[in-house]
């Protein structure tokens, strides 16, 4: 058997790793327009960072796992086909700021229909609204030459920086087909791969809909109990309140449990605000005006939160960032990645930029070139200016990319903490204490530190949802 994925992005790359890892007999081929994304999938440098990733990708290339630009040839030669193409968000035309985008999706459907020489399982790994199937079907229907293509939705379900763990012990596997002999037939065959590595019990069985409408509504509900705890976290700070205490004795009820419950600035990635805002544009097409309102008050509360920072950094500030150098820790979506896709680190840095701060910004995966890339964006979900004067070159020079935290917070006015890297728990803050100026504000959008010993030391402290001075 031979399986060809069409994308090789935090998705693909990855999920084939783990395929060719555990079926040693199955040629795994992951094949991607773009030439400078396959050559570091063959280099040392891989283009994405998932702890385990690198030894997998290691152990696998060349044996039977391989990264090619040449898409016919490997379409043409597989059994089984992944689409794991990016599916973004709509910035014009019908749907617009809401609807997926599949203009990528659709041109792999039709590179699919015009080099299959054969039948083919078709595979739905990339998220996509619910009946996407339906015109997959008729795309390669309508231009397939009289060849049969089985269309399967399988969705991801990784949490980025521990995407390998969630492949080799996934809480389940989905998978949805046609209802017909011929789509049970491609559920098993697909369902016979995994199973390699996957109990049985933990491999799940549905129709295509509820197949992919599951990935939206799993994404959607892990944002709501972000969203939930950080509202939750500005009445913390209104009483007097914990929010980490509240979050310990609430996740302790059997029925709620303690996952996604730390408050933060916010959610962010590639997919929790994405599919979300499709979600509500499945809703606003079927007339679910009052469902379509309840999401968007999830994300709403996401931008909240990220204002609500940078508005706590300004006003503790002595109402001014002018010319103030401030120190950021972490400009990651989460920590062990180094993704930047709707990371609330980039409102928050421009919310300071606009109030004319200067950045000195440490991560430890994010390259200088992709920080000032996404600084440079015309887009922003906070409530203040369009930011169109971030395109100046001027602008972005009021920030610079240090190569560790000592370096970034000295002579710094201020640090704020953005992104939970394990590494800013260890810190000598001692020291990052006396390189800075005087009063040293200390802003953590993440809680990894202890308040109580930062303010011991001498820092001026303020923690989501926590005491502001005291307790």
């Amino acid at each position: 058997m031979k399986i060809c994925c069409i994308g090789a992005g935090y998705v693909g790359g990855p999920t084939m790793a783990v395929i060719a890892l555990k079926c040693p007999s199955i040629e795994v081929v992951v094949v991607d327009v773009s030439a400078k994304r396959i050559t570091a999938w063959n280099s040392d440098q891989l283009p994405i960072y998932e702890p385990g990733l690198y030894d997998i990708i290691k152990q696998c290339r060349g044996r039977n796992l391989l990264f090619s630009t040449d898409m016919e040839k490997h379409i043409s030669e597989s059994d089984i086909i992944f689409i794991s193409v990016n599916t973004p968000t709509k910035t014009s035309g019908l749907g617009a700021g809401k609807a997926a985008d599949l203009t990528y999706w659709e041109s792999a459907a039709r590179t699919i229909a015009d080099a299959s020489k054969s039948d083919k399982i078709v595979v739905e790994k990339s998220t996509v609204p619910v009946r996407t199937a339906e015109s997959l079907k008729r795309i390669l229907t309508h231009n397939s030459k009289g060849i049969n293509h089985e269309i399967l939705s399988n969705p991801e379900f990784l949490a980025e920086g521990q995407a390998i763990q969630d492949l080799l012990k996934p809480d389940r596997v989905l998978i949805g087909g046609f209802e017909t002999p011929q789509g049970r037939k491609a559920v098993q065959v697909l369902r016979d791969v995994y199973a390699h590595w996957v109990p049985e019990d933990r491999i799940i069985i549905a129709n295509l809909w509820s197949a992919e409408l599951s990935k939206l509504v799993a994404n959607a509900f892990l944002a709501q109990r972000i969203s939930s705890v950080n509202a939750i976290s500005a009445l913390c700070e209104a009483t007097g309140a914990d929010v980490s205490q509240v979050a310990y004795a609430v996740g302790k009820d059997s029925r709620i449990g303690p996952m996604f419950l730390n408050a933060s600035i916010g959610f962010g990635g590639s997919s929790f605000k994405k599919d979300i805002l499709n979600l509500v544009y499945i809703c606003e097409c079927n007339g679910l005006a009052e469902v379509a309102d309840y999401w968007k008050l999830v994300v709403k509360i996401n931008d909240y939160q990220k204002n609500r920072f940078v508005e706590r950094v300004i006003s503790s500030m002595f109402n001014t960032v002018a010319g103030k150098r401030i120190a950021v820790l972490g400009f990651a979506c989460k920590k062990d990645t180094g993704d930047t896709r709707e990371t609330p680190a980039i409102d928050v840095c421009k919310g300071l930029l606009e109030e004319k701060a200067t950045l000195s910004i440490y991560d430890p995966q994010v390259t200088k070139e992709q920080i000032q890339h996404d600084l440079a964006m015309n887009n922003s979900d906070l409530n203040h200016s369009n930011y169109l004067q971030l395109t100046n070159p001027a602008t972005i020079k009021q920030v610079g990319k240090a190569s560790n935290a000592y370096e970034a917070a000295k002579g710094a006015h201020a640090v704020c903490i953005l992104t939970e890297w394990d590494e800013f728990r260890k810190l000598d803050y001692q020291k990052i204490y006396e390189s800075m100026q005087k009063p040293a504000f200390f802003f953590d959008g993440r809680n990894v530190v202890d308040p109580h010993k930062l303010r011991a030391i001498g820092f001026v402290v303020y923690s989501i949802g926590k005491p502001l001075m005291h307790g």
